[in-house]
Order: C-alpha cells, then structure tokens, then sequence
C-alpha cells in the first residue's frame, strides 16, 4: 500500500451497483476510504403538474435526452397521460449510453434515434442537420442554457419541458463534511451542500469537479476545484483523483 496524504473520498454520487467500478480499484490502490452519498434527489412533477406548462408531447417531432432520469421521466408521464409516442417521432441523446437506455421502453432498432458524443453542445451539428424538427427538451428545472441558446440563434422551434426537478438531499446525518477530497458532479450539489451547511468552510479539503458549470459553481461560492475533470488526459473523475495523488506523492 502506497503512503499518501489523501487518506479518505467522498463522492457526491450513489454507491456503484457491482464490486467493478473503478472507484474501488483507486481505494484499493492507495488505501483510501471511499464514502458514496448523492447531494441531490430527483423528485418526479405529478402529471398535474406536468400539464401547468401547457404542453402538448406530440405538437414535437424530436426529444431531447440527456440523462437517464430524463428518458425515465419521459416515458413515465407519457404513460401516466396515455400518450404513446408514434414511431416516425425522433429521439437526441446525448451520448450513447442514454440511447441504449432507450430501450426500456420502445424498440430502437424501429426508431430514428440520433447520438451526440457526450455534452449537449455536441448534438448541435444534428440539430442543424435536422431544422425543420419541433424540439421539445425532456428536462428537469436546473439545466444548462446550452441547447436553449443555441435554438433560439439557429431559430430552430424548440420548448422546454420539465418532467422532473432536482432537490437537495437531507445530509444532516453527515454531521460534517470532514473528507481530505470531495467530489462534486453538478452545481446542483454545491447548492446541497451550502444548504446543508451554510457555514462550510474549504480550509484543507481538496475539492473536485465535474465539468465546466460545476467549476463555475465552486468558484461562485468562493471555494477552489483543486481537481478539474473531464480533460484530455483525465478523461474521468476516478483518473483525475488519481493523478492528484500521484502528484502529491511526489511532494513528499
């Protein structure tokens, strides 16, 4: 076991589901006590809710998916308002992963389903290879402005639509936050963690981020993201904490 001065981990995120993950290996590797603890809670909107925006699902030719909880609320207010999707509708994943996830609930192969590479700002060249769709983004109530901006500059017909909102979770069980690096995935769980506890203090905790409005978020609270991810060469949360640790290792 390496020496280091990283001795514990707390990722904002739900406890990996099979012994495989990646995180186990890192704690493994250097030692580490690894704690899994989501920040934030999905919070499904009852159909009556959903109808308060006045939306009707099949006005739109082509959704926008970006996450899982999108596609699962989707089709869970789709069911609870009996409206079956017809098949010549189009689907806009984000990634690959989510286009898989499809597949609960229609059957791909019949479908025109259309795959970014991993960030919304990725699906605008098929956004533009597909103007003449009507959008209707599948959302929860905190998301980027991204696709809504660029709609609007491309005069692309576009609505959002929230099917689910994001809320912070109760962490007072937590007592503290007392973690030499805590992991952050969305501004969602800055927000959860000044709620939680108003009067947190950085001080030595190493803080790391999930992408560019999570960095922003961390710097808007006055805090530091001391490890930065996605980057070309730490591709992943696990493979940024672990180039950290090397290179405090060679400090000392």
């Amino acid at each position: 076991m390496k020496n280091t001065k990283v001795k514990s981990v707390l990722v904002c995120q739900p406890k990996p589901e099979t012994d495989k993950s990646p995180y186990f290996d890192l704690a493994k590797k250097y030692g580490l006590k690894i704690d899994f603890r989501p920040f934030i809670e999905v919070q499904p909107l009852t159909p009556k809710e959903f109808r308060a925006q006045k939306i009707n699902i099949l006005d739109y030719t082509a959704i926008i998916l970006n996450s899982r909880n999108s596609v699962d609320n989707f089709f869970r207010v789709c069911a609870e308002l009996k409206q079956e999707m017809p098949i010549e509708m189009k689907y806009f994943c984000v990634n690959e992963s989510i286009a898989n996830y499809l597949s609960k609930y229609i059957q791909v192969r019949k479908r025109k389903i259309f795959v970014g590479k991993g960030t919304e700002t990725e699906l605008f060249p098929l956004f533009k290879s597909h103007s003449k769709d009507k959008y209707l983004f599948a959302c929860s109530d905190w998301r980027k402005q991204d696709i809504e901006k660029f709609m609007k500059k491309s005069k692309i017909a576009f609505k959002e639509a929230f099917f689910y909102r994001i809320v912070s979770s109760n962490l007072q069980d937590l007592s503290n936050v007392n973690y030499d690096i805590i992991a952050f995935f969305s501004p969602a769980d800055i927000r959860s963690l000044f709620e939680n506890f108003p009067d947190f203090a950085q001080n030595k905790t190493i803080i790391a981020a999930w992408g560019a409005t999570t960095i922003k978020a961390i710097k808007d609270d006055k805090l530091t993201a001391n490890i930065q991810a996605p980057t070309p060469e730490t591709p992943s949360m696990v493979a940024a904490i672990d180039k950290f640790i090397v290179e405090i290792n060679k400090e000392k």
